[in-house]
Formats: C-alpha cells, structure tokens, sequence
C-alpha cells in the first residue's frame, strides 16, 4: 500500500514538473515571438472593382494585398473598414476573412462592399456638381493572429475628380 502511494506520488510529482516544463516553453515562445525581429506587414489596396451600381445598391470588391516581412505566418481573421468621401460615410462594416499570409511572402484577397447611396443622394450629386475634386479616405484594422493578436491598420486617402466619371 506505501508503495503504491509513493507510485502515485511520484506520478503526481512528474506530472506537475511536465506541466511546469510546458508553461515554461510557451511563455518563452510568447517572448520571442514579441521580440525586435517582428515588423510590421503592409497592407495596400491594389484595386477597387465594381460589380453592381444600381439605384438602391452598390456592389463594389476591394483588392488588398497583405506583404508579410516576418518569418513566421501571418493569420488574418477579419478586416472592419470604412469608406468616406469627403465627409460622408459610405460604408462601414466588418467582414471575416480567415486568410493566412506565408513567411517572407504576400498575398492579395478579396472584399466585398456593398453601399447603399440612395439615402446620400442629395448630399452625393451636391458634390459632384460642384466640379471640385473629392477627397475619399479608406480606413481599415485587420485581426491577425490566432492565439496572440496584432491588429494591422489600413490607411488610404486620396482624390478623385468628379468629371472622368461622368459620361458627356
């Protein structure tokens, strides 16, 4: 009976250095996986697409391409984004992604974003006819990471002149 209690003991005893020995390895792989080798990837919107422009809705398909520096695989579980011109708020909306990017490589996926300009109209063909050019902003925050989360932030801006759109 002592015996096999110090059986037990000793199992007990092994079970919790194997415990200690696997919490010790992974909080050593939380710091070096935090460490000054990490860069930040790039994400750029390569292309906008439009699929649908009808009356009550716009369909359009954002490429983004996501370059990763690092060594290790990049997860992407999801993208929010929103799309302004000048002032007003086109869209605004969060959509799953679960991509992954390889080590030392890039990658280029799709987005789907539908808009509804109906409710904008008066606003919209206000600053179109004013023939000044209109600034648009992309905003974005990519979820990366299983386990350990980075959020990546997507940031483009520019101009587009109301004319070239506008058939004559």
């Amino acid at each position: 009976m002592l015996r096999q209690l110090r059986g037990q003991l000793s199992m007990i005893a092994q079970a919790r250095a194997l415990l200690l020995g696997a919490l010790l390895a992974l909080l050593a792989g939380c710091v070096s996986w935090g460490g000054d080798d990490w860069r930040e990837p790039e994400v750029h919107l390569v292309r906008v697409e439009t699929v649908k422009a009808r009356l009550l809705e716009q369909e359009f398909v954002l490429h983004l391409r996501v370059d990763n520096p690092n060594d290790s695989r990049l997860f992407i579980r999801s993208l929010a984004y929103s799309i302004r011109l000048n002032d007003l708020l086109l869209v605004q909306d969060e959509t799953s992604v679960w991509r992954s990017v390889g080590g030392h490589a890039r990658r280029t996926f799709k987005i789907t974003a539908r808009t509804n300009l109906w409710q904008h109209l008066k606003p919209l063909a206000k600053l179109l006819k004013s023939e000044q050019p209109l600034h648009y902003t992309l905003q974005g925050e990519l979820a990366t990471g299983l386990l350990f989360h980075r959020d990546l932030h997507l940031s483009r801006s520019g101009e587009i002149i109301p004319g070239d759109f506008i058939p004559e």
